[in-house]
């Protein structure tokens, strides 16, 4: 139940996050993709800033639900940031959220729930051998690599796409991290936490996640990046832990309520993809009817 409720805590505040470096990215002119001159501007502004804090939030939320449950049940949780990004939005521009993005929100959580419960993952080993992170490194860099190649060659939102899940295998790559230096810390206490190179990684990684999602906001709108970032953490998150963790899902027939989850997630993202508040048009037309609010642009 706490790894639950933190992961909960971690998909909110991230989602917070998102809504407000979305507003400060958008700012940002397309020749400054992909240049480390984009946080000099971004840090200029304080809706970043106030983003760069909820980030650290939840940062620290993630810590501990990893440190007290199995990764392949924690990161798919947070594909209830995408309904909590749309609706953190439709706050903050004043708009009435009305039903067909109600329903999308309905199918994402149900089909997380469905999905999980057939899962039942359980934790593994605690910690991951050398060997086993070398060959884990090597096949994360080569599928980043071939991503960010891509998101270079085109533009909009198919770049804002690409890069979306490129951070997305970032940000699961930074929590198979941390949850391996955590176990550090429980085995060794603060001086073996200290010593682990897990870590130093998980900062390191964790700032090149930041830097691509920066640019995934910049290059495209949130229809295109939020989905890659919330259902690619999910299911990056769910392969790290097998692999390298041995965490367990089950198989066999709980295979058929599991893909009807994800199909019901899938459904949702749809839903959620098509209201205005994702596509960045403005309160009065997201609202449609019986709207309140004065019309303002969506993060």
């Amino acid at each position: 139940m706490i790894s639950v409720l933190f992961a909960v805590l971690t998909a909110l505040s991230n989602g917070t996050a998102t809504v407000l470096q979305r507003q400060a990215a958008r700012r940002i002119p397309d020749d400054q993709t992909m240049r480390l001159s984009l946080f000099g501007r971004l840090l200029r502004q304080k809706v970043w800033l106030a983003g760069i804090a909820m980030v650290i939030v939840a940062a620290v939320c993630q810590a501990v639900a990893l440190a007290t449950g199995p990764i392949a049940l924690v990161q798919p949780i947070f594909v209830i940031e995408l309904p909590a990004t749309l609706l953190i939005a439709g706050l903050i521009t004043r708009t009435r959220v009305r039903g067909r993005l109600w329903a999308g929100v309905a199918a994402v959580t149900g089909g997380l729930a469905l999905a999980l419960a057939a899962a039942d993952p359980v934790g593994g080993r605690d910690g991951v051998d050398g060997e086993t992170w070398v060959l884990a490194l090597l096949a994360t860099a080569a599928f980043e690599t071939a991503l960010i190649v891509a998101a270079r060659a085109t533009h909009g939102d198919a770049r804002g796409a690409l890069l979306g899940l490129a951070a997305a295998c970032a940000y699961s790559l930074t929590a198979a991290l941390m949850k391996d230096a955590m176990a550090r810390l429980d085995a060794g206490g603060v001086g073996a936490l200290l010593t682990a190179w897990q870590l130093y990684a998980t900062a390191v990684v964790g700032v090149g996640a930041l830097f691509l999602l920066q640019n995934a906001l910049q290059a495209g709108s949130l229809v295109a990046v939020q989905p890659q970032l919330t259902l690619g953490d999910a299911l990056i998150s769910v392969c790290y832990g097998v692999t390298l963790f041995g965490e367990q899902v089950r198989t066999g027939w709980w295979l058929l309520p599991q893909l009807a989850g994800l199909a019901l997630i899938a459904l949702g993202c749809v839903v959620l993809a098509r209201s205005p508040l994702a596509a960045g048009e403005g309160a009065g037309e997201a609202a449609g009817e019986g709207a309140e609010g004065a019309p303002s642009p969506a993060p």
